[in-house]
């Protein structure tokens, strides 16, 4: 008798099974679900509790009569609007999870980073601050609740490849190491946001290092007086060009001590190839870009011309 009633009753559930199977549902709208780790009976509930399905059991039946198809994942997953049973089945068996998105852009300091990342939706736990130019400048995918710390490790592994890849196709005219190559793109990065600027600016650092001079790189102040906080972005009062901290390259000879945020590719490779010109300054034009000059003189006309064109 016993065994007589659950056969009814599996072939109860599986015509019922059958006649849903491939019929849409009736959601309007695609559901992102998290579905547990545990069993059917827990991903039927969260399904139900998303207004995927009505009936949890059919769910569990119509998972228990297709179960040599594969197993059920946990997850979070994307349902489109109206998928039948049969269609939610296999993308819990074989969809991709949901991919979250967090971007650094280029030019960050380690705290302005460490910002983003901790307000990343949907990750797990917290991060510091990141060493300077640690960290490659991109978009990074992530699942639901991956710590944070996993995706700053990924960050600065880009970094560290990106910055190997780079180095070995430098031009080998060029008289940086590594980390002074990484230290001069930070503050390359910072000074223009036009990309085919990026190798006349750094020809200009490279010259001034060449000859002794000072770089005199207004990032590098911005960065000092910040205590670090930020590498552009805010005026420079004449107290912060006097501030004898060790970032100071109107102050000091040489680059900084270290990165002043995370530079990109760009900028990198703009350092590792820079233009071909003996230019030894070069100041805003007022309209988004620089002009770049060879003599003092010249600089001193070209900053005349940027005073007039911003009406000061």
């Amino acid at each position: 008798m016993l065994l007589a009633a659950l056969l009814m009753v599996v072939s109860l559930g599986r015509g019922a099974v059958q006649q849903t199977y491939t019929a849409p549902a009736d959601f309007a709208d695609a559901k992102t679900v998290v579905i547990p780790p545990g069993g059917l009976a827990e991903a039927g509930q969260a399904l139900a509790q998303a207004g995927v399905i009505q009936y949890p059991l059919l769910f569990r039946v119509a998972a228990f009569l297709t179960h040599s198809q594969g197993h059920i994942h946990a997850g979070e997953f994307l349902i489109p609007a109206h998928s039948s049973l049969a269609q939610l089945l296999n993308i819990l068996r074989f969809g991709v999870v949901v991919q979250h998105h967090v971007t650094i852009p280029e030019g960050l300091t380690g705290i302005q980073i460490a910002k983003i990342l901790n307000a990343a939706p949907d990750a797990s736990g917290t991060i510091s601050a990141p060493p300077e130019g640690a960290v490659l400048p991109q978009t990074y995918d992530y699942t639901l609740n991956t710590p944070r710390t996993v995706i700053l490790h990924r960050a600065e592994k880009a970094e560290t490849a990106a910055l190997a890849q780079a180095w070995a196709g430098r031009d080998r005219t060029v008289a940086l190491s590594m980390r002074e190559a990484l230290i001069l793109a930070s503050i390359v990065q910072e000074e223009t946001p036009l990309a085919d600027e990026l190798p006349k600016v750094a020809a200009v650092y490279e010259n001034r290092l060449a000859k002794g001079m000072k770089l005199q790189a207004d990032p590098t102040v911005i960065y000092g007086a910040s205590g670090g906080a930020l590498a552009s972005g805010v005026a420079i009062t004449r107290s912060d060009l006097e501030n004898p901290n060790p970032y100071n390259s109107y102050v000091n000879a040489g680059l900084p001590p270290g990165p002043i945020c995370a530079p990109g590719l760009a900028a990198l490779n703009a350092v590792l190839h820079p233009a071909s010109s003996d230019d030894l300054y070069f100041v805003a034009t007022g309209t988004g870009g620089h002009v770049f000059s060879r003599t003092y003189k010249q600089q001193l006309t070209n900053i005349a011309a940027y005073h007039a064109a911003i009406g000061h």
